[in-house]
């Protein structure tokens, strides 16, 4: 069989996140590696094209990389025919607009998350993916780790038993830009531009939680400002107006307590920038983005308060880590690649706008959550 190549439009990848995971490790890396290797043979080639606002910057990574074509005109990008796809990795408050001119456009189209500012906006996107017939998928990366990975497999085993609790703890300390640079772009910590911590952390929260565990059903949450100044890439103090912080507990199906701190003003003391631990009436795991460490119920030891001893135990001592059994690529590429066989087949990607919606009404029930000072339930809604 003959190859096929993919012209892609990819719109916001001069953003660290656009740049890094989704053009150099992903579509870069793909297309060096001669494409996507098919059943039957053949292989799916790609052939990004770039855009962006910054014309400079676009040259400057064309050349680099041998990227023959790149625009700052998205309408005259999207009237391009020979480029089936688009994706976007836009700030957040862009990528509703262009996700729906792609869509009018006739373009499949692959999205960085949230997928919009409200639900509103992402019931808007799946409405006009529908309408246009286009296949559509929102990057789902945090299910790619090879941590969660080994995770999911203790879940589909039956390794925990009944799963009764999920601990979460997200963050690490970004700091504000006097001191020393932010290592994250200052538009996170501004609201008017689609910055906050739930905005951004509870759309891949939705996704972890309902692929392990289960529906999210309930959220009680409370989002905060921890650091209320702040200061931009060219030194320069503003106002955050965005939570940097947001505490959670999620009410999954099943009875399963999941507990979730997100925060951009935390220092590290665990093993990894993220970790769940998972525990069951059989067993308990700890996983990060890349181990995951185990005790079953046979090897549980019987720890004993005694606040007037010092404990003598080595507590991370007694866990055990779970074998690779195999080789982890990076996630973002293999979600790429998944996208790419599936726009090939004519056939939806299971992680769709839909999926995207998910988020944002978990989203919307968090925020509600923390102004309201109460539980919230989360809808029943078609995108379910």
């Amino acid at each position: 069989m003959p190859d096929t190549t993919y012209r892609i439009l990819m719109n916001g990848v001069t953003g660290r996140m656009g740049y890094r995971q989704h053009l150099l490790r992903s579509i870069l890396a793909i297309r060096d590696d001669g494409g996507v290797a098919l059943p039957d043979g053949s292989r799916l080639q790609v052939e990004p094209v770039l855009l962006g606002r910054n014309a400079d910057k676009l040259a400057r990574m064309a050349d680099e990389h041998d990227i023959a074509e790149w625009s700052t005109d998205l309408d005259a990008a999207l009237a391009d025919d020979p480029a089936p796809i688009y994706f976007d990795a836009q700030v957040t408050s862009e990528r509703k607009k262009a996700i729906l001119k792609a869509a009018a456009a006739g373009k499949h189209v692959f999205t960085e998350k949230p997928i919009a500012e409200s639900v509103d906006e992402g019931l808007e996107l799946v409405a006009a993916a529908e309408r246009h017939g286009i296949i559509n998928g929102v990057v789902h990366d945090k299910l790619y780790l090879p941590g969660l990975m080994k995770l999911k497999r203790l879940v589909d085993g039956g390794f925990f038993g009944r799963i009764l609790s999920v601990r979460g703890e997200f963050g690490y300390w970004v700091f504000e830009g006097d001191y020393l640079p932010a290592q994250r772009p200052s538009w996170n910590y501004r609201a008017q531009d689609g910055g906050g911590m739930v905005l951004d952390m509870f759309c891949h929260w939705n996704y972890v939680l309902e692929n392990l565990f289960g529906r999210v059903e309930a959220v009680t949450a409370k989002a905060v400002t921890h650091i209320p100044e702040r200061w931009d890439e060219k030194g320069e103090r503003y106002d955050a107006t965005a939570d940097d912080a947001a505490y959670a507990i999620f009410e999954l199906a099943g009875g399963i307590i999941a507990q979730v701190n997100s925060s951009w003003a935390v220092r590290v003391e665990r093993k990894e920038l993220v970790e769940f631990q998972v525990d069951g009436t059989h067993g308990s795991a700890v996983a990060g983005l890349f181990g995951c460490r185990v005790q079953p119920r046979e090897l549980t030891p019987m720890p004993v308060w005694n606040p007037d001893v010092p404990t003598s135990e080595d507590f991370r001592a007694q866990w055990s880590e779970v074998p690779d059994n195999r080789t982890f690529g990076n996630g973002f590429r293999a979600q790429w690649e998944e996208f790419l066989i599936d726009v090939h087949h004519g056939r939806p990607h299971p992680f769709d706008f839909a999926a995207g919606v998910r988020g944002l009404e978990l989203v919307d029930a968090g925020l509600r959550s923390s102004a309201e000072g109460r539980r919230v339930e989360m809808p029943a809604r078609a995108t379910s």
